[in-house]
């Protein structure tokens, strides 16, 4: 997503060509180019699929939208085993119209990784419960902390729920460092993403993560969070940015790997 404007062959050639060697995929990219077609493509240029984004969405209370979003889930995950990637990360979805009921929000979640839960392991991938930014609570996700998010994760096995630790969504909450270590003694941390905070933010606000380095996070101070925990995986940039998205995307992705170098990796792009 962080360069959304290269196409799956120009991201594959140009990871390849910076020796970045994961790449975290977006279902809509995936599906217009082919899942099956995708495999290959990156089986084929070395690349691994960190994770696949997103599932969720859970929050309906009619019971065919239910139905559908537990066979679109149940799809995701068949997705993300032909891509080859144990990981499928959740926004779990907001208020539904008219609602103003979160804990009957949170417990249709519950209900829907009862589910879920069975199905993804037998498929050998886990649920990745991303708690979003308050400001998101309303219309996307109900789950706007980890405590909220282990606390439904811990419902269940943690080979099937886990929870995605995104820097852009927690680095404001006081209690999450003490998350990050409940997470990683559970064997819950299934993802870890960066993005940093710059304000203002754009209208909307969806689109308004920061690239590494120009904001407010310690990209550093976070890292040692999930490696205290014992995390030991992939480490993903996501960035939702219009003025990215305007540039090169070869440029950007350039970009991306040596701010991550500077600011939280080992000197080694693709790390």
């Amino acid at each position: 997503m962080t360069v959304k404007q290269l196409s799956l062959p120009e991201l594959a050639d140009s990871c390849a060509e910076l020796g970045v060697t994961n790449v975290g995929l977006w279902r809509e990219p995936v599906q217009s180019y082919g899942v099956e077609a995708t495999a290959r493509l990156v089986r084929d240029t070395g690349l691994t699929v960190t994770t696949l984004c997103r599932g969720g969405f859970f929050t309906a209370i009619d019971r065919e939208a239910r139905s559908r979003a537990l066979d679109d889930n149940r799809r995701a995950i068949d997705e993300a085993a032909t891509l080859g990637t144990d990981t499928l990360v959740l926004v779990s979805g907001g208020l539904p119209a008219g609602s103003k009921d979160l804990h009957g929000a949170r417990e249709r979640i519950a209900d829907a990784l009862a589910e879920l839960g069975p199905y993804a392991e037998h498929h050998g991938v886990r649920l990745a419960i991303e708690p979003l930014h308050p400001m998101y609570a309303s219309d996307r996700c109900v789950v706007s902390t980890l405590t909220q998010a282990l606390d439904l994760a811990e419902r269940f096995p943690a080979r099937q729920v886990g929870v995605t630790v995104d820097t852009y969504h927690i680095w404001w909450d006081d209690r999450a460092p003490e998350q990050i270590a409940r997470a990683g003694a559970g064997g819950r941390i299934h993802t870890f993403q960066l993005a940093d905070w710059t304000t203002p933010l754009p209208e909307g606000v969806l689109n308004g993560r920061g690239q590494i380095g120009d904001g407010a996070i310690d990209m550093r101070e976070w890292k040692g969070y999930v490696e205290a925990a014992g995390y030991t995986g992939p480490i993903e940039v996501e960035l939702f940015n219009e003025g990215l998205w305007a540039r090169d995307g070869r440029e950007v992705l350039a970009e991306t790997a040596a701010r991550f170098a500077e600011h939280a990796g080992d000197g080694a792009p693709g790390k």
